[in-house]
C-alpha cells in the first residue's frame, strides 16, 4: 500500500537532449529523482525501434522520462539540469549527434509544466549566455516509447563507452565554456 500511494504521489517530466545516454547520468544523481528512462516521443511510427529512431525518418525525438517526487525536487530544479546538458540554439541536433532524433525539447504534461518551461526558457534566452537564440520548443508530451533495454542505463552498464562517446561528442566542452563552475552548483 505505501509503494502504490508513493507511485501515485510521483510526477512525470519528459525532456529531449540530444543522445538520451547523456543525459541520463545527470538527472540520475539528483536527490528526489526516482527513475530515468530512455526512449522515443513525438514520431509519426508506433513502438519505434533504435533503428527507426536513428535512421532519422521516424520523426521521432530520443528522450528520457523522469519520475520525480515534487516534494523532494521541484521541475524548476530539472529545467536548470536540463539546460544545463544542452546547446538550446542548436535546431539541428546535440554536438556531434545531427538530425531530427538529436534536436532538443521540453514536453510537458501538465499546464503548470508548460508555464514553468516556457518562462525558464525565456529567462535563459535573455540572459545573454549564448550569443544566438534559444530554439529548443516546449510541446505536449505525446505518447513514450520505452527504448530497448540495452539502452537503459547506459552510462552504467557501459561506462567506458559512454565516457569515450561523452568526451567525443563536444557536450563536456561546451558545458564548461558556458556553465563553468554554476554547472556543478545544481549536483551541490
Amino acid at each position: 500500500m505505501e509503494d502504490t500511494k508513493r507511485t501515485q504521489e510521483l510526477q512525470t517530466a519528459y525532456f529531449a537532449g540530444g543522445c538520451f545516454w547523456c543525459m541520463v547520468s545527470p538527472f540520475d544523481v539528483l536527490e528526489g529523482i526516482e527513475e530515468v528512462r530512455s526512449g522515443y516521443m513525438g514520431g509519426s511510427v508506433a513502438n519505434p525501434t533504435y533503428e527507426d529512431v536513428k535512421g532519422q525518418t521516424s520523426g521521432h525525438y530520443e528522450v528520457i522520462r523522469v519520475r520525480y517526487d515534487p516534494g523532494v525536487i521541484t521541475y524548476g530544479k530539472l529545467l536548470q539540469a536540463f539546460w544545463r546538458q544542452v546547446d538550446p540554439t542548436d535546431p539541428d541536433g546535440q554536438f556531434h549527434d545531427r538530425g531530427p532524433s538529436y534536436r532538443t525539447a521540453i514536453f510537458y504534461t501538465t499546464e503548470e509544466q508548460r508555464r514553468e518551461a516556457l518562462a525558464s526558457r525565456s529567462e535563459l534566452d535573455a540572459s545573454g549566455r549564448f550569443s544566438a537564440p534559444v530554439v529548443t520548443p516546449v510541446l505536449p508530451a505525446p505518447a513514450f516509447y520505452d527504448a530497448e533495454e540495452y539502452h537503459q542505463d547506459f552510462y552504467r552498464k557501459n561506462p567506458g563507452e559512454y565516457q569515450r562517446d561523452r568526451t567525443f561528442s563536444g557536450r563536456d566542452e561546451f558545458i564548461r565554456k558556458h556553465w563553468g563552475e554554476e554547472y556543478f552548483d545544481i549536483y551541490r
